[in-house]
């Protein structure tokens, strides 16, 4: 599939409208239903070869946020033969007790990966807590970026953002503005 065509396939999988409450605490008329197109293999493995391009030389472990984040990064893995860490939205109170499973982050040059992204404070969360585990994080690759802003937003953070795709890209290629 070309990058038009998956495109195409994320807004016929995923694209729903109605009233959103999205985590940032905006409100939006439209919505991707990012777990529709994260359970369609053949759409999920075509987006993980278009990350698998974006990823950062000397990036050493890829690390996938509750809960989205998580098949995407093990599909990128799967393609790219590199270790996956699966990151929770606070550590497990039980067991091992652990923020992250999987890879070890610990020292490591981490490459955030996510699905969709609007002003990433999910992001932010996670990133804050890696870090204090001596993590190396300054990029993150994200399926969809919603919102331009997100960009600046992690910026502050000492984040780049690198979209696979965009909402007016996205958009774009089903001829809707």
């Amino acid at each position: 599939m070309t990058k038009e065509q998956v495109a195409q396939r994320i807004y016929e999988l995923s694209h729903i409208t109605g009233e959103f409450l999205l985590r940032s605490g905006q409100i939006s008329n439209e919505y991707f239903d990012k777990y529709l197109f994260e359970a369609e293999p053949v759409v999920l493995n075509e987006i993980a070869k278009i990350m698998s391009g974006l990823i950062p030389e000397g990036t050493e472990v890829l690390a996938g946020l509750e809960m989205g984040g998580i098949p995407v990064v093990t599909a990128i893995s799967m393609n790219t033969g590199m270790k996956a860490a699966f990151v929770r939205k606070k550590a497990k109170e039980y067991g091992t007790c652990k923020l992250a499973e999987g890879a070890g982050v610990e020292g490591k040059k981490v490459l955030i990966v996510e699905d969709v992204v609007t002003t990433g404070g999910a992001i932010i969360d996670g990133v804050r807590e890696l870090r204090k585990k001596g993590a190396e994080i300054d990029t993150v690759v994200c399926v969809i970026q919603r919102s331009e802003k997100a960009t600046e937003i992690l910026a502050k953070e000492g984040l780049t953002l690198i979209p696979a795709f965009t909402m007016e890209y996205i958009k774009e290629q089903v001829n809707e503005k």
